[in-house]
């Protein structure tokens, strides 16, 4: 499939008619630039915020055995429940807002109990295939389960309500800002102590062990430029089905909202693959993770806000998911000039 670029005379109408609304010329900064963004993907003047749905994948991660994580590995199956019974942070989100939930299992190895799922929530979990590593001294993917993870990400996107507009992306997996580190870190050429952060909580020797086994395996895959390559060496299970996911977003015309530094480490092995994915990417806040503004800046992106966010699952996104419908309710409602018999600038 081929992916298109945004429409450039919608995105042209778009910004038009934002002109010509009740309001000083560019005053409502980036819910402007928000709205001509739509637009354009969605190859209409006026576009829309809904259907929307939210994905999260989780796994686990053979790294989390190393000490990288302030909480037992056993945390991601116990969170996966959670997810599922409404508990999360997620969760909580998108009830008060009516998104659906997606959430698939690509690789956790703790056994978890699977509620019955209310209609907004859908669980789907994947067949193990391949094997993987630890990072530091093995890749941490094989080609069939790198293959298996990427086809379970096109998957998440093909079953998708077709009338979706806006895909949210989160994950859940204890150790996994690691792989996330590895693979920025790789791909932007940066040592292991400048992007990798606290995550769930580790400081100062904890911090140090993490900091050590990222630049062990960034030394060992030093060798390395295809960002493909960097991705099955370096990085996890949620982390690859999320790059088969934003392509096959794209190609579907699909507006993507990023959440944070995991998210975006494959949001950026996404657009190295393929720079005409980015303009389908906006990212949604900029987390508290170093790693995560080393990556934003890469991509020229500019985050919506920045509350100190880390805790993953597509919280970032979902916090900052009705300021995009703020607006794409504003382009759509607010009277122009001539309608409203106001005045217009004078020139």
């Amino acid at each position: 499939m081929v992916i298109h670029s945004p429409d450039q005379k919608s995105i042209q109408e778009a910004k038009e008619h934002q002109d010509r609304l009740t309001k000083p010329t560019g005053a409502l900064g980036e819910l402007e630039d928000i709205a001509c963004w739509l637009a354009g993907i969605q190859r209409r003047k006026n576009p829309q915020s809904r259907p929307a749905e939210l994905i999260l994948f989780a796994t686990d991660h053979p790294i989390s055995l190393y000490g990288v994580s302030a909480y037992p590995r056993e945390v991601t199956g116990a969170m996966v429940h959670n997810i599922l019974v409404g508990g999360a942070a997620s969760s909580v989100l998108c009830k008060s807002m009516n998104l659906p939930l997606h959430l698939w299992d690509v690789g956790v190895d703790s056994d978890y109990p699977v509620p019955s799922l209310c209609e907004d929530t859908q669980y789907h979990r994947m067949d193990s295939a391949g094997s993987v590593g630890n990072l530091f001294e093995e890749d941490g993917m094989d080609k069939t389960c790198l293959q298996q993870c990427m086809e379970a990400g096109k998957q998440a996107i093909d079953r998708l309500n077709p009338d979706t507009k806006i895909v949210l992306f989160g994950e859940m997996g204890i150790g996994n800002t690691t792989p996330a580190a590895a693979v920025a870190g790789a791909i932007l050429k940066v040592e292991a102590a400048e992007i990798v952060g606290a995550g769930t909580g580790v400081h100062g020797n904890a911090r140090q062990n993490k900091i050590s086994l990222v630049q062990k395996a960034l030394d060992r895959c030093a060798s390395l430029t295809d960002p493909t390559d960097i991705l099955r060496c370096l990085g996890g299970r949620e982390i690859a089905a999320m790059v088969a996911a934003f392509e096959r977003s794209a190609q579907k015309g699909l507006a993507v909202w990023v959440d944070g530094f995991i998210v975006s480490s494959a949001a950026l092995v996404a657009c190295r693959r393929n720079p005409a994915i980015r303009p389908y990417l906006r990212f949604a806040h900029c987390s508290a993770e170093a790693g995560h503004q080393r990556i934003l800046k890469a991509l020229e992106a500019n985050p919506l806000i920045n509350c100190g966010l880390r805790l993953g699952e597509g919280t970032g996104a979902l916090t900052a998911f009705p300021i995009l419908e703020h607006a794409i309710t504003l382009h759509n409602n607010m009277a122009t000039f001539e309608a409203a018999a106001v005045p217009d600038r004078e020139d």
